[in-house]
């Protein structure tokens, strides 16, 4: 996996930085433990929220932070399931996702304490994007709707719908929404009708489909991965980064 690592580093980053430090970051929420990983170039660069996807924080998400790092940006990838729950089992990931998705206040504190643990380690710059993968990418629209005061919420390939009750309102970021239009486990409707809600709402945002690409298509090494949708979204998300942080 390592050398899938260092070819995608190598296919993807245009400008690097020379040192990057990396570590573990525990920290904790409502009594429970928590461990994140922290990617930094710099601790007064721009900081970059990453949130997983039903498996937890994995070996994924952190080599996610470290290509981020090294284009210059702090990469903070937040627990949202507890240190070392990192579960493998198709039943336990549902159950771990679905309280979550049952208790949106708990989801919403946690994702905020994940932006509070990236700070308390010593990040300084204001400036903050957040980006998800599948269920971190539904996680990423949730901080929005919340109000969280971020330039940015970016979703890969994540879950569309907007929760009964709620809405954009309070959206302060853009939207960037990057999506596989052959994914079947969230269909091109749920892709238009979220459109339609944020142009409804006056929320700037875009959203983009990839032809061929399947729920999960940027997770590389699994069967699911498509190498062009994942080099072209990985691409727009970089723009993305420059336009917003400027």
């Amino acid at each position: 996996m390592r050398s899938v690592f260092i070819a995608m580093m190598l296919l993807f980053c245009t400008t690097t930085v020379s040192a990057v430090t990396t570590k573990n970051v525990n920290y904790t929420v409502n009594g429970t433990a928590y461990q994140g990983y922290l990617a930094s170039p710099s601790m007064d660069a721009p900081l970059v929220l990453i949130i997983h996807d039903w498996d937890g924080l994995t070996d994924y998400e952190m080599k996610r932070a470290d290509m981020l790092a090294a284009l210059g940006y702090n990469a903070f990838a937040a627990d949202l399931f507890g240190a070392g729950v990192r579960p493998a089992a198709v039943e336990d990931r549902k159950r771990l996702t679905g309280a979550l998705y049952q208790d949106r206040h708990t989801m919403r504190v946690l994702l905020d304490a994940g932006l509070a643990a990236a700070r308390d380690n010593g990040v300084t710059s204001t400036k903050a994007v957040a980006a998800g993968y599948c269920f971190g990418g539904a996680a990423v629209l949730e901080m929005a709707r919340s109000g969280s005061d971020l330039l940015g919420f970016v979703s890969f390939h994540g879950g569309l719908t907007t929760p009964e009750g709620q809405n954009y309102s309070k959206t302060r970021g853009q939207i960037l929404v990057l999506h596989g239009t052959a994914d079947e486990s969230v269909t091109m409707q749920d892709f238009a009708t979220l459109a339609q809600e944020l142009e409804k709402q006056q929320i700037r945002h875009e959203m983009i489909s990839y032809s061929g690409a399947p729920h999960a298509f940027t997770v590389f090494g699994s069967e699911r991965y498509r190498e062009d949708a994942d080099r072209k979204s990985w691409q727009r998300f970089t723009e993305f980064l420059i336009e917003v942080f400027k």
